[in-house]
């Protein structure tokens, strides 16, 4: 990148402190997006930062937002964070510096004047490091960077903070007024103080129950109160309670024996009933010991079968490796005959050819004599002729022996071809079968429970936590949804129905934020991964009831929703509010489904599903049709699985037969190509006759003309003679080495059948163990869930002869010396009661009316204190306690003013600051149009913003020059391009002067504008930014040469793409 030089006319700019806080320095990536290694120093003011579309201008701001810790679909650019990684390379760097001086800096004792903020990004993980000045690491906790990024204010996905090039074009274009007031409610932090209110309105809730739990403290005094009451009017009638002193002590003896005779009897059949739990705890115990006994001869059984079968399977792996050391030996050794033979081979050609080179010298000697032996030379010529026709006739024979051994190869290669073809047959043919036991073990364990079906034992370990828990759950969770789901009509639309809400049916509902992270360590301690939560109000009204008939599918076909039954209305919402049950329309076929999806035009359908799979939509103007994922089991819905683990046997059943017969043609075609290489090694030996034929006519043919050419010319015998025995001598050597040739080609043919057979031999041997291997896995199996039961019966004996040893007979003991120690005390208890007054006399005063011991016992002893006082005259006279009474009655009536004034007090503040806050953000409304009018002026434009707190909405309204427009445009879509992004900037701006923030930055803010509103834009946000005082970053692909030049203004080009 190039720095722009300092400029000739500097801006009248506003002081700032030196050593500002927060400010961003440097910047620096590897391996980030687009960039190899890409380091760029900012100003302290303002910089801009152009460059060509591709160049890598949007990655800065990206790599911005991750380092203060934004997530990747929070930048808009990315799902996961790894996808920010360069192609080709395995991790991403994210180098930030800032300043950390003055009063704002963020602890300077343990940072220093700069913080570092470096992001290492990998495949798999990401981390965060904060260092100080020196480069020395500080800290790596999210919460310490979180603790950063709100001391200085920096919210990255604030768009008044960044505006990434997504956030620019999305807020330019906008038009929905929702979607504005979101933008100034969050910006202008009236979204936090908002929020904070909520919060303090849950706690002053919290409070007044504090409150209504402290008023509910003094009830018991109150109660105290209006004790002392009584005695006091207990006191004035002192004369008739005397009288009854005697009455009820006399009672007091009586019910204390009555009550002691209903306890003994109470204790009695007590004891009896704990005597009656013995024999049931045997009987369980008896019960698990059986249970016991014959899971132990099933497993013993089971071991034996899986003990003989590993027998089985240790032999075939052995025989299986002892297959493989010969396959490679056969290998290597036919691969050292074939390189052998073609060393031989090329010492033959060389050999024919020197015999070619010496034929040639001899040929030469003949012509140079030919001339003086004409009268010879007819007869000889005719010799030559017959001996030259035969020679041609064994050529002929030769051509055709090798086009037929040709063929044979050509055979042997099509027959090879063949067998390995039907060999990944029958693989496929293996694998479906495996596919479809297991799918078979599948739906007979969905047969035994229900629940697996939707998760299978995950989602039992799963329940087993959510038991474990469920005291700690605000409301139980529900689910799976597929558990709590039936269909009406029988099982005809399951396929239907499975293919449109699927993704729910192994999903768990909770009824708020809290419940669904419990549920998420539940379903970490159960191991089971990937749950899908879904967090819904569980107090909603049932819906389906509600939903008008002018909203749903006009149309005879069935919904998702007319097909299911469910009796928890919570689900029934979930699949109309996330599932859209309501609007997914049911077809038989796909002609239908096309019709209904795209002929008709009927209103309210979301998608149409056919019973074939398919899936079809239009969104607008485009119609999908997606296939049908053959991947997808479907029947989890279904009432009964026996149909279904019928057609499956069926089919496995036929896909053997299809293996069987796969193997039978296999077995054929090896046959076959035994015949055919048998018939290749006899057209190869005939081939090598017919050579050795042909070899020794050319040798005859050659001697003709050698002893021609001798009778010829007798002086030059001599050197023919040396060339003849020449040649004889390399042709014998010829016909060694072919001798040779014609073993090695045996030996190579013996090796190469011999490589077939083995490879042969090791197929059959895998597809016969496959077989073993499989029954020892289904044997594993039938152990597992064996010692499974085996394991619960256990448990169940151990939990019962606990229960026996630990409760029941200790229990037993107890309650007996209880009943013995009852039965001394009720004797004890007629004798006293006796020497007070006989029972007769008991029966005269009336009985004993139904009071309890300590009832009798309670009047007694107040009586006779109040007697003892009055008698003795104790300091407690009546007047004492009215004193009391008196006393009691002002202290609570402190306490009652005390809490209801701390309420009121509580009120009273929230209902001031809620005011405060409606105050403030009707003075942020009116602050925001002054400020929106003050920018639109530049331009020559005015306009007003209004914002409505009641219904969320934000309007913009802008009124153009009279020699443009004399109306009023309440719709900025109404505006032209360069018109709209200019009032849409003057709106941001207008927002950025009631936010606080260290920096600011802004991707392609200038899209959609005319030449005159960029000039006039660029000026106004260099001017907002001066003013405004924090650093600002502006990123364009435009010319900024318009740009007012200043020594606090900062331009930077960024270099080209590469092509």
């Amino acid at each position: 990148m190039e720095n722009s030089s300092a400029f000739a006319e500097p801006l009248c700019i506003p002081y700032r402190s030196a050593g500002t806080a927060g400010i961003i320095t440097k910047i620096r990536l590897e391996n980030f997006m687009c960039h190899s290694s890409l380091q760029i120093e900012l100003g302290e003011w303002i910089n801009f930062i152009t460059g060509q579309n591709g160049s890598g201008k949007s990655a800065i701001l990206t790599a911005l937002c991750v380092a203060f810790g934004c997530r990747a679909r929070g930048t808009q650019r990315a799902s996961t964070l790894k996808d920010f990684i360069k192609t080709g390379c395995s991790y991403a760097v994210v180098h930030v510096e800032m300043k950390n001086e003055g009063e704002d800096a963020f602890k300077p004792e343990i940072y220093g004047d700069t913080i570092i903020i470096e992001r290492r990004i990998s495949e798999s993980t990401s981390s965060t490091v904060l260092k100080d000045h020196q480069g020395k690491k500080v800290a790596s906790r999210k919460e310490d960077l979180q603790e950063i990024v709100e001391h200085f204010n920096i919210d990255v996905e604030n768009p008044c903070v960044i505006m990434t090039q997504d956030k620019s074009r999305e807020f330019l274009h906008s038009g929905n007024d929702k979607d504005k007031f979101k933008f100034f409610f969050k910006a202008t932090l009236l979204q936090q103080v908002n929020d904070l209110l909520q919060s303090i309105r849950s706690n002053l809730d919290a409070a007044n129950a504090l409150v209504d739990e402290l008023e509910s403290s003094i009830r018991p005094i109150l109660k105290d109160l209006k004790e002392l009451q009584s005695k006091i009017k207990n006191m004035e009638h002192i004369e008739e309670i005397s009288q009854q002193v005697d009455q009820l002590k006399k009672k007091l003896a009586w019910t204390h024996v009555h009550e002691i005779d209903k306890e003994l009897q109470e204790q009695s059949a007590k004891v009896e009933n704990y005597r009656n739990r013995v024999p049931a705890c045997q009987a369980k115990i008896n019960l698990h010991l059986g249970k016991m006994e014959d899971l132990m001869e099933r497993l013993s059984k089971k071991k034996t079968h899986m003990a003989s079968i590993m027998e089985k399977t240790s032999e075939v792996r052995r025989l299986k490796e002892e297959l493989q050391n010969h396959l490679r030996m056969s290998t290597k050794e036919r691969l050292e005959l074939v390189e052998e033979h073609s060393r031989k081979l090329n010492l033959v050609e060389k050999l024919v050819e020197k015999v070619r080179w010496l034929e040639q010298q001899v040929g030469d000697i003949h012509e140079q004599h030919i001339q003086n032996t004409q009268a010879e030379e007819c007869e000889i010529k005719k010799n030559l002729k017959g001996l030259q026709d035969e020679v041609d006739a064994a050529h002929l024979v030769l051509a055709r022996l090798k086009d037929e051994e040709n063929a044979l190869s050509d055979s042997l290669s099509m027959g090879m071809d063949e067998i390995r073809k039907i060999s990944s047959e029958i693989e496929t043919y293996e694998r479906r079968r495996r596919e479809m036991s297991s799918h078979v073990r599948e739906l007979l364990q969905h047969q035994t429970n229900k629940v697996t079906a939707f998760g299978g034992d995950r989602v039992i370990s799963l329940l087993r936590a959510i038991e474990r828990h469920c005291n700690r759950f605000k409301m139980p969770p529900i689910g799976p949804i597929g558990v709590h789901l039936s269909l009406i009509h029988g099982d005809t639309w399951a396929p239907c129905v499975e293919n449109a809400i699927g993704k729910l049916l192994n999903a768990f509902i909770v009824n708020d934020h809290k419940d669904s992270l419990l549920l998420r360590g539940c379903a970490k301690e159960a191991n089971y991964n990937h749950l899908q939560i879904i967090i819904y109000d569980f107090s909603r009204p049932r819906l389906d009831n509600r939903i008008p008939s002018k909203m749903l599918p006009q149309t005879q076909h069935p919904t998702t929703l007319s097909v299911l039954r469910t009796d928890n209305p919570t689900i029934l919402n979930v699949l109309i509010d996330l599932g859209h049950a309501e609007r997914q329309v049911l077809v038989r076929d796909y002609d239908v489904g096309k019709a209904v999806a795209f002929d008709k035009d009927i209103a309210n359908v979301k998608e149409v599903y056919t019973l074939e799979g398919y899936k079809m939509f239009s969104r607008g103007s485009v119609q999908t049709i997606l296939p049908p994922n053959k991947r997808t089991r479907t029947g989890r819905l279904c009432s009964s699985f026996d149909n279904q683990i019928k057609d499956l046997e069926r089919d496995k059943v036929n896909v053997e037969e299809h293996a069987e017969q796969s193997r039978r043609k296999k077995r054929n075609a090896e046959e076959e190509i035994r015949n055919l290489q048998d018939k290749l090694q006899t057209a190869k030996r005939r081939r090598l006759n017919a050579e050795r034929d042909l070899m020794s006519k050319q040798l005859a043919m050659k001697d003709v003309k050698d002893s021609y050419a001798a009778e010829s010319s007798p002086a030059p015998a001599s050197t023919v003679d040396e060339l003849h025995q020449e040649i004889s001598r390399v042709q014998g050597e010829i016909q060694e080495k072919q001798i040779l040739l014609e073993k090695l080609e045996v030996r190579m043919n013996e090796a190469e059948s011999k490589v077939n057979e083995l490879k042969l031999s090791f197929e059959n041997l895998c597809v016969s163990a496959n077989a073993d291997i499989d029954a020892f896995g289904e044997a594993e199996r039938e152990v597992e869930l064996i010692e499974a039961d085996l394991h619960a019966a256990e448990k169940g004996k151990i939990h019962y002869e606990e229960l026996m040893t630990n409760r029941v007979l200790p229990e037993i003991k107890v309650e007996e010396a209880n009943y013995q120690e009852l039965k001394e005390k009720y004797e004890k208890s007629i004798k006293m009661a006796s020497t007070i007054c006989p029972e007769s006399e008991l029966e005269a005063l009336g009985g004993c009316n139904g009071c309890s011991t300590d009832q009798l016992s309670d009047q007694v002893k107040r009586l006779t204190r109040i007697l003892e006082n009055e008698s003795q005259k104790y300091a407690d006279s009546i007047d004492d306690l009215r004193m009391m009474y008196e006393k009691k009655k002002r202290k609570i009536f402190r306490k009652q003013q005390t809490y209801e004034g701390f309420r009121e007090k509580l009120n009273k503040a929230l209902d001031l600051r809620w005011s405060k806050f409606q105050r403030n953000a009707t003075l942020l409304k009116r602050q925001l149009t002054w400020q929106f009018n003050g920018h639109l002026r530049k331009k020559g434009i005015s306009g007003q913003i209004k914002v409505s707190y009641e219904e969320k909405t934000l309007s913009v309204e802008v009124k153009m020059p009279q020699d443009a427009s004399s109306g009023t445009v309440r719709d900025t879509r109404g505006l032209s391009g360069g018109e709209r992004s200019f009032s849409t900037l003057c709106f941001a701006l207008a927002l950025h002067e009631m936010t606080e923030a260290p920096f600011r930055a802004m991707d392609e803010f200038d899209v959609f504008m005319d030449a005159v509103s960029r000039k006039i834009s660029l000026d106004t946000l260099v001017d907002f930014a001066l003013a405004q005082g924090s650093q600002w970053i502006f990123i364009t692909p435009h010319d900024i040469s318009m740009v007012k030049q200043g020594e606090r203004v900062k331009k930077q080009q960024m270099a080209a793409p590469r092509s």
